[in-house]
Order: C-alpha cells, then sequence, then structure tokens
C-alpha cells in the first residue's frame, strides 16, 4: 500500500504523523511519502495572507510541480491530503483525475466563507473527514464523515489534567502568538505591552505572576527570543520555552491565544482565554466581505454558535486588539476565582460536542482503506 500524505503546516503535521503511525500499526509493510520527503520544508510552506503568497509564487508552483511528477511516477494508492486546501486540493484533483483516490482531513472553512467552493471539493475527492460535527450536512450525503477531532482524545489521554496547577499562590498567564512569523510580527508587541501593563496592575501581585510562551517551532523561537530581548521587561518576567504548549496551556489560570488550532488546544485544556488576530488592513476588508457564514472566528466559539450555545472564548480582532483590552478580558480570570470556574465551565460544556463514536484517527485511517479506487458518485 503506498499512501501520499501531504500536510503543509504545523497543526497538520501533527494530524499527518497520527494517520502514518495507525496506518503503519494496520500495514507494516505501507511506503508513505509526504512534501519533505521531496526535499520542501514545512516552514516554508506555511505562508500567511495573500501577499507572502504572491511574494514565493514561482517556489509554490515549483511544489505543485514537484507533486504533481511524484504522483504520476510512484503511482499512490492513495493520497491523503491533511487541512492546507490552497495546494492540497489543488494535487487531490490532479491525482484524482489520475485515478488514484483521494481522502482530504479537515473540511476547509466553506461554512465561514465562499460555501461555492463545495462542488470542486467533491469533484476533487473521494472522501471528506470533518473534526466538527455541523459540517457534514453541508456535503452531498455519503461524502463527508464526522470522525470527531483527533484533539479530544489525545488531552483525554493526556497526563497532565486540565487545570491540574489551578490552586497556585501565583498565577500563570500563557502567551502563543502564532506560529507563523507573520503572525509573530503583528501580535506580539501587543502581547509585550499587555504583560508590561499587567505587571503594573495594582490588583496583581507582579512578583507572583509568571507568563509562559512555548514557541511553535525553532524560527518562532528565534523570532520571539529576538522581540523579547528589545522588550522593556524585567529580567525574568516572560518565559520562553520550546514547544510544550498543551502542558502550558493546561497549567496556565489564564492564556492570550493568536486564532488557529492552538485556540481550540486552549478549550480543551479548559483554559480561560481570550482569543487575538491581526492581519494587515487589505486581508482584513476582504475578509469582512467574504467571511458571511459564522460570527465568530474561534473554533470553540463557532462549535458553540452552530449548537445555539453562548460563546465561550472572547474575540479581540483587528483594531479591538489591544493591550487595553487584553488586559481586562483577562485580568478576572487572574484575580476572581468565579470568574476563572465560570469560564472553564463555559469550554468543558462546547467542547462535549466534539465528541464522537470511535477514535478519530482510526475512522480517517479506516477511509484510507475502505472502497479504495471507488469515487463519490
Amino acid at each position: 500500500m503506498k499512501i501520499l500524505l501531504l500536510a503543509g503546516e504545523e497543526s497538520g503535521v501533527l494530524y499527518a504523523r497520527q494517520i502514518r503511525a495507525e496506518v503503519l500499526r494496520r500495514h507494516p509493510s505501507a511506503e508513505i511519502r509526504g512534501y519533505e520527503d521531496e526535499g520542501f520544508r514545512i516552514e516554508d510552506l506555511a505562508v500567511m495572507g495573500f501577499g507572502q503568497v504572491l511574494k514565493r509564487i514561482g517556489y509554490f508552483l515549483r511544489v505543485k510541480r514537484t507533486m504533481e511528477r511524484r504522483i504520476d511516477a510512484w503511482r499512490p494508492d492513495v493520497v491523503c491530503t491533511v487541512d492546507y486546501p490552497g495546494l492540497n486540493l489543488k494535487l487531490a484533483a490532479y491525482a484524482k483525475a489520475r485515478g488514484v483516490r483521494t481522502v482530504h482531513v479537515v473540511c476547509p472553512q466553506v461554512w465561514a466563507w465562499r460555501r461555492g467552493r463545495i462542488p470542486k471539493i467533491e469533484a476533487a475527492l473521494d472522501r471528506l473527514c470533518c473534526f466538527f460535527p455541523f459540517e457534514p450536512a453541508l456535503f452531498s450525503p455519503g461524502f463527508a464523515t464526522f470522525v470527531g477531532h483527533p484533539l479530544v482524545e489525545s488531552f483525554a489521554a493526556s497526563a497532565v489534567a486540565p487545570g491540574a496547577e489551578t490552586a497556585r499562590r501565583d498565577k500563570t498567564l500563557a502567551v502563543l502568538p502564532g506560529s507563523r512569523l507573520g503572525e509573530i510580527e503583528q501580535h506580539l508587541p501587543v502581547l509585550i505591552e499587555t504583560i508590561a501593563a499587567l505587571r503594573r496592575d495594582s490588583r496583581l501581585d507582579a512578583a507572583a505572576l509568571r507568563v509562559v510562551i512555548p514557541a511553535a517551532n525553532e524560527r518562532a523561537h528565534k523570532a520571539i527570543s529576538q522581540a523579547l530581548t528589545g522588550a522593556k521587561l524585567p529580567q525574568g518576567a516572560v518565559e520562553l520555552r520550546r514547544g510544550g504548549a498543551r502542558a502550558v496551556l493546561c497549567a496556565a489560570d489564564a492564556a492570550v491565544v493568536a486564532s488557529g488550532t492552538a485556540t481550540l488546544e486552549a478549550a480543551l485544556a479548559n483554559c480561560p482565554t481570550v482569543l487575538v488576530y491581526r492581519v494587515g488592513w487589505l486581508l482584513a476588508a476582504i475578509a469582512r466581505r467574504l467571511i458571511k457564514g459564522v460570527r465568530h472566528v474561534g473554533l470553540a466559539n463557532i462549535v458553540a454558535e452552530k449548537a445555539r450555545l453562548p460563546c465561550p472564548m472572547p474575540e479581540l480582532l483587528q483594531e479591538d486588539f489591544t493591550a487595553e483590552k487584553v488586559q481586562a478580558a483577562v485580568l478576572p480570570w487572574l484575580t476572581d476565582a468565579s470568574a476563572a470556574a465560570a469560564a472553564r465551565q463555559a469550554l468543558a460544556g462546547t467542547m462535549r460536542l466534539l465528541r464522537s463514536e470511535g477514535c478519530a484517527i482510526g475512522r480517517i485511517a479506516d477511509q484510507l482503506d475502505v472502497g479504495r479506487g471507488q469515487s463519490h458518485a
């Protein structure tokens, strides 16, 4: 069995590794290849915004041509694409047109914008594995399957229990500015200003406030370290770690997290969190015109919105993302036990909606096995 398993950014890579492990458990002799086997680094593939993609359009065209040649030469039994829809769905369509079975993991956000993409998605794929329960109904019957969210299971199996350190006297604030350099450049200056403001706040004991930043990758660690070196913060005010976001979120009393999968991890860690995000004015203007299907951007909030539950995570976006507003959002969780408990209860109620029958990764592996060669009608 030969599988081309394609994930183009950090969160997708984590799922791809789990899928790979499950496939090899079932089929020890399976051959599995991905972008990195062709010499492409995930950190080079993961860029943010139209402008950054246009600047590197030549690179992405080379990636596309290289992977198309790999499909033609290697003839995989299945192409399994994980998130990263801009390039992955193009490669899936190329493979399906040549008779290769195609399975995509993580539903493109058609519930938020560009619902007109649905026919193209169905034409490019044989099966779609969805992480959110409201997604399959958007597609033709039998095409999409709610498999559950892999993070739900991995958090349940984690040795670190959510909220495990909430009885400490000191208070821990987790800060996750994003994994991409563009996100760090946009978010970190405001977050540093927020940390400074919290340390000055008379309602908090500055000596008892711990701020921890778990860098998503080595490139992010370097960028954050450089920014902190130039910041006007006392020595030791921020602890910068290499990875370990899950443990940090599970141990934190509150968090400030850039929009993305990390906000879902924060919700599963039952950590009271304010979601933040900022992009350039042009991209923001385009997004505001295109996004019609939801009123929120955070994954936990969207799940709650679709289930008609109160949204559990405050969102501060664009011009609302200021140090003053972030400080006001997180301060009650750091100073008022009842406010923190209410936030945790709301998060737990929403996250229960992401559970499904069986193991999510196992159900994805089933789609790679069952009915190979049969296309969605």
